[in-house]
This record gives structure tokens, sequence and C-alpha cells, in this order.
């Protein structure tokens, strides 16, 4: 896409001003197989200026920083013009400074969170009249991403529950328990969700989709009114073992096995290779971090991992239109 304006169309206005919060996202949390995702406190921030000279420049810090495109070609500026081309209008010069705090490619999100920056900092840029509501939000990004699980709750927070109906995508949000802390062990290596979903079988036994049927069922109960049910809950037939057999998952799925063998409702977060454990409280939080980090001093690999204790997020994106300059 060219950056500048199209004559087609008419240039949303100059001189505004706009910064959009998105958390991060565990998404499937085991059998909730592109269904179910949880909002937790990683957050990216952009901040978005349109402005008269042509062109688009941008600046990143945090993570992606030297790697990412700093031009029209970086996924948030991608999306943005996608979000007001949609509506009928067309870009003047953009500014877009991102901070980014949500590790790449790790399965927590950072795609989805993108893809929500943009939509709702080009969804801001518009006119009122001309904005989505939140149904043609959640349906423009998960069309973007190509599924709702990270996007509907980046963009409502707490535990989505997304599904597509006569082709359209829907969500609706369920409470967490507040003794539910997550803890994230995330590790170095990247891997993209296109390899993960490679390792998928066409097709899965019908006892296994019965079972897993159970499973996603106990788990949206077990979030919301008894965390000692997520060990069960968490259990998945249908993906994280297929997933395992990929090199590039070993390390992930080995320490996986070793929480839930130590009475953790340990997880693949999204399509890996984090590893996401869903603690009852504080105190089988720190048994969960002192866990991971013993087995991974015995394995002679803590330098290659980051071990972080979250919230659950419960606000969703954040939007900010500010004064125009």
């Amino acid at each position: 896409m060219s950056d500048s304006a199209a004559p087609s169309r008419t240039a949303v206005a100059e001189g505004q001003d706009v910064t959009v919060r998105v958390p991060a996202t565990s998404a499937n949390l085991g059998p909730g197989f592109d269904s179910l995702g949880l909002a937790v406190g990683l957050f990216d921030t952009v901040r978005v200026r349109t402005v008269g000279e042509p062109g688009t420049t941008v600046s990143i810090t945090g993570e992606g920083a030297g790697t990412l495109p700093t031009d029209g070609t970086h996924l948030v500026v991608r999306t943005i013009r996608l979000t007001v081309e949609a509506a009928g209008y067309s870009l003047p010069g953009l500014r877009l400074d991102a901070d980014n705090v949500i590790p790449h490619g790790r399965g927590l999100g950072s795609s989805a969170s993108a893809i929500v920056s943009g939509v709702l900092a080009g969804n801001a840029l518009l006119p009122p009249e001309h904005r989505l509501d939140a149904a043609g939000l959640l349906d423009l990004c998960s069309r973007l991403e190509g599924h709702p699980d990270n996007v509907a709750p980046a963009l409502a927070g707490g535990l989505a529950i997304s599904w597509e109906e006569a082709g359209t995508f829907r969500s609706v949000t369920a409470p967490v328990h507040p003794d539910i802390i997550p803890v994230a062990a995330v590790p170095a290596n990247e891997l993209s969700t296109e390899s993960a979903r490679g390792l998928l079988p066409a097709a899965v036994p019908h006892p296994a989709a019965a079972a897993n049927s159970g499973r996603a069922a106990l788990l949206v109960h077990a979030l919301a009114a008894d965390p000692a049910l997520l060990p069960e809950g968490t259990r998945d037939f249908l993906h994280q073992d297929y997933r395992a057999e990929a090199e590039a998952m070993a390390p992930s799925a080995a320490l996986m096995a070793h929480l839930r063998a130590n009475g953790l409702a340990a997880v693949i977060s999204g399509a890996g290779p984090t590893v996401m454990a869903l603690a009852n409280g504080t105190d089988q939080a720190r048994s969960a971090e002192e866990l991971i980090t013993e087995y991974l001093t015995a394995a002679g690999t803590t330098q290659f991992w980051r071990v972080l204790r979250l919230s659950v997020d419960r606000d969703g994106a954040r939007v900010e239109e500010h004064q125009r300059y």
C-alpha cells in the first residue's frame, strides 16, 4: 500500500493524537482450542498522530526494537490503514510510537495486540458517525487476525469465549475467580502460529473430541467459581500432544508435564512455546515459580527463560484521545 492518500478518498483529519493500550493474551488454556482466551497483565502501548507531512514514521522501544519495520509495512500501521479505508477514508502522514512489552512469537498474543491496537487507533481517527461499535470492532479484528481467541480478550479483558456464527465472529466474557494468578515461563526461542498449526492432524478421534468438550466446560466453571478444579479443567485432548512432537516445543512440553505432575494447572499458552500455569492463590503461584526455577536449573537452561508472575487483566484495551495539536 502507498503511504500517499488515495485521490478518491477523504483523508482523516490531521492533528489527531491517540494512545492505545492493549493487554497480552493466553489463548486455548488447554482444551479451549480457538475459543477461549484470557487477558493478562502485560501491555503494549502505541501512540498515533496524524500529520500534514506525507509518509509514515515509526519508533519502536522494547520487544522488537531493531527488528520490526519502521515504515508503512509495520503491522499496526497497515491495520490502521485498513481500518480507515474500510470506512471510506484514507490516511494523511502518520507518526507511530510503539512501546512493546509483550514478547513476540511466544504464544502471548503479540500479533493480536498489534491488530487490536491498529483497529482501535484507526477507528478513533474516524469521524464519530463512521466509527465501529464493539461488535464491529471484534469482527474486524478477528477477520484480520484469522480467529477471535486472542483478539476478544485483548479487546474486552478477562476470560473471553468466542465463536463464529453465520460468518460473523462473536464473543462473551465470563468471570474469573480473584484467586487465580497466571505464572508464565517464557523461553527465548520464538515459534510462529503457522508452524504450530501445521503439526495438527486434519481429524481427531470422537472420544478425544468428547473428552475435550467436557474439560472445556469444566474449565469455564473452574476459572469462574472453583480454581481447585483447574488441573482437571485444563486437560487437553486436541492439540498440545501433537505440538509437543516439534523439536522447538519439546522443552515447553516437558516443563508443562513436570508442572502438571506436581498438581499445577499448566498449559501451553496459545501456539507456544510459553508455558502458563494458572495458580490458585499466592502460595501456589510461589510454588509454581519455585518449581519452574528448580526444573530449569536442573536442566541448565535457566538463562534461556523468563519467569513472570502476572495478573488477570479485567479491563481490556483502552483508547485515549488527546487534545488535537
